[in-house]
């Protein structure tokens, strides 16, 4: 059976080549696809413009794991909302009714809680116009497929994603003067949640959200990679914002189909990116 990773980037191919791993044919579709490991097919597709290529009718799982060329509105609507739109349409155009669809999303659809629990139940409230964007995108989603499945990731971090690892580094960091708690994934760990959900849980829910064990204040992190790099604590100061909301995401829904983490914390997220484990796709 096929598996077809439409938006092939980082997180895709990462996933991809976990379902090769499983005895997967896996198709990717991204607009460069000669970057592709050699255990997944790619295909030249930009998903925003349409005009995408054949789908295998053997396919059984569609990934759909898009990203915004840059961060406004316009970008993200190409990206997210026309993108989606136009692989259901290719779907339909050739007839194929995957056992599975997958929407990696974001938990950028939420607001700020105040420092409380947000869980699946939690109604949305996006902060940001390009989060209301991928709200929209969910909404057709299962507008067209009410039995495809959401991934609501929070910051993902990992070989190459190392933001808040370069700030350390380079001095620039600020701890907050006040709370501020952070929502972290390990790419892998999001990438194996892919995989998870779409072959291994028979009756998934619509929607799961994608965050490790430990919801944790910015402070804490920012003085354990200090720690780790043998740097000065960070000074304090008023960061004036809080990329994430102010929540504490709850992961109990994936854990209760039975998904383990890799990385449960980013302790052991961090140390593994710090000791050069894993690369970035291309």
């Amino acid at each position: 059976m096929t598996v077809l990773i439409a938006g092939c980037g980082d997180l895709g191919t990462e996933a991809g080549l976990r379902f090769a791993a499983a005895g997967f044919s896996v198709l990717g579709w991204r607009r460069s696809p000669e970057k592709l490991p050699q255990e997944i097919t790619g295909q030249a597709g930009d998903l925003a413009a349409g005009d995408l290529p054949r789908i295998p009718a053997d396919t059984d799982v569609v990934v759909i794991a898009v990203a915004a060329g840059s961060r406004t509105e316009e970008a993200y609507r190409a990206a997210y909302v026309t993108g989606t739109s136009n692989v259901l349409d290719a779907l339909d155009r050739d007839g194929v009714q995957p056992r599975r669809i997958l929407f990696v999303s974001s938990t950028a659809v939420y607001g700020d809680a105040d420092g409380g629990e947000v869980d699946e139940e939690t109604p949305t409230a996006p902060a940001s116009a390009t989060g209301a964007v991928i709200r929209e995108a969910e909404q057709l989603l299962h507008a067209r497929r009410p039995d495809a499945v959401v991934l609501r990731l929070s910051g993902i971090y990992g070989p190459g994603r190392t933001r808040l690892i370069d700030s350390v580094t380079s001095g620039t960091a600020v701890v907050p003067d006040g709370s501020q708690l952070t929502n972290r994934i390990h790419r892998d760990d999001a990438a194996a949640a892919i995989v998870h959900l779409t072959t291994r849980v028979s009756d998934p829910a619509p929607l799961y959200v994608g965050v490790d064990m430990e919801p944790v204040e910015l402070a804490e992190v920012l003085g354990f990679l200090a720690a780790e790099l043998g740097r000065e604590l960070p000074p304090e100061g008023d960061t004036s914002s809080s990329r994430g909301g102010n929540r504490r995401l709850s992961n109990r829904r994936l854990l209760g189909t039975g998904f383990e983490f890799a990385y449960p914390t980013y302790r052991e997220g961090y140390r593994a990116v710090l000791a050069g484990a894993g690369v970035r796709h291309p």
